[in-house]
């Protein structure tokens, strides 16, 4: 029991964690902004937690749906050896899936939409991650179920529900998580290719890859600066502009560094170490948008996730799992 209970952990790869955890946060601190003290230390501690596990949950059912790749790309993964029996392993997964929904109902009703929609789509991907870049939006699109998850489940549902402003926050996570996974393709070329995953970097090579994800890094951070100072997300609105800012300069360098790296190394085990500096563009991109109503809470979410995110990244040194 206990060997299977650590390959289970091992194989939900907790330092992806943040990416749900704090895309689920930003609709946790929007909605604390706009109904202050509405959110209790029980309930945004309890919402957290199931944000968190949310991605090994997903990341388990992934596993199973990839175990044809994997056998190429990570040969050593519980999965793949045996260590974790997929049929045992998904059957705690659907009671996993089971208690979060049943908890989730007692937060908010409303928060069973995301839910469903997050697994639907996390389905979806391993069929779409085939598509070309149809793949990574469909991630993204899975990724912002936990920010909508992290606003309904933390009390009755607002008035006005959708606006403008709120549709743009999310086509940022999108994007963000979108391109944080198009890098992740990188180290699973050879696997993909042989599963007949038409992933871009395998319909247009490594070659041509690797500068679309300079020109992606790019037009992520531009988009970003658009999306500001077309108000999109209103100037007037931006509560901490410091704070904001500092985030976003972190946010850019990081993903200017992620892109770099996959640009001189876009093959070999360093794709794999490089993966822990692109999961963090991709929260601090996250945090950017926290910062913009709560500043003091990006700047301790930005320092506690990169030492994080670098400490569980460093429990998984095996390229191959």
């Amino acid at each position: 029991m206990f060997s299977f209970i650590l390959a289970y952990v091992k194989s939900m790869r907790l330092y992806y964690a943040f990416v749900t955890g704090i895309a689920g946060w930003i609709g946790v601190s929007f909605y604390q902004f706009i109904n202050p003290d509405a959110v209790t230390f029980a309930r945004g501690g309890l919402i957290l937690a199931l944000l968190f596990l949310s991605w090994g949950i997903n990341q388990i059912v992934n596993d199973y749906l990839g175990l044809a790749e994997d056998r190429i790309n990570a040969p050593n993964r519980p999965m793949v050896t045996g260590e974790l029996p997929p049929g045992p392993a998904m059957a705690v997964t659907v009671c996993l899936l089971i208690a979060v929904s049943g908890v989730s109902w007692l937060l908010n009703p409303w928060a069973m939409l995301p839910v469903v929609a997050g697994v639907l789509l996390n389905v979806l991907y391993e069929y779409a991650k085939g598509w070309s870049l149809w793949g990574n939006l469909v991630f993204g699109l899975s990724i912002s179920m936990c920010t909508i998850y992290g606003f309904l489940a933390s009390g009755p549902v607002p008035e006005p529900l959708i606006t403008a402003n709120r549709l743009c926050g999310l086509a940022l996570v999108v994007i963000f998580n979108g391109l944080m996974t198009y890098f992740t393709y990188f180290k699973d070329y050879k696997g993909d290719k042989k599963a007949g995953k038409r992933t871009f970097i395998v319909r247009h090579g490594i070659g041509v890859a690797r500068y679309a994800g300079v020109a992606g890094a790019v037009l992520t951070c531009l988009l970003l600066v658009a999306i500001v100072l077309l108000d999109g997300i209103p100037r007037k609105d931006i509560l901490f502009m410091d704070h904001f800012l500092f985030c976003a300069a972190i946010a850019f360098f990081l993903q200017g560094w992620t892109a770099w790296l996959f640009y001189t190394k876009p093959r070999g085990e360093e794709t794999y170490f490089s993966l822990a500096t692109n999961i963090r563009a991709c929260v601090a991109g996250q945090i950017t948008l926290i910062a913009i109503f709560n500043g003091p809470l990006a700047l301790f979410l930005m320092n506690a996730s990169y030492i994080f995110i670098g400490f569980l990244f460093g429990l998984h040194k095996d390229a191959k799992a």
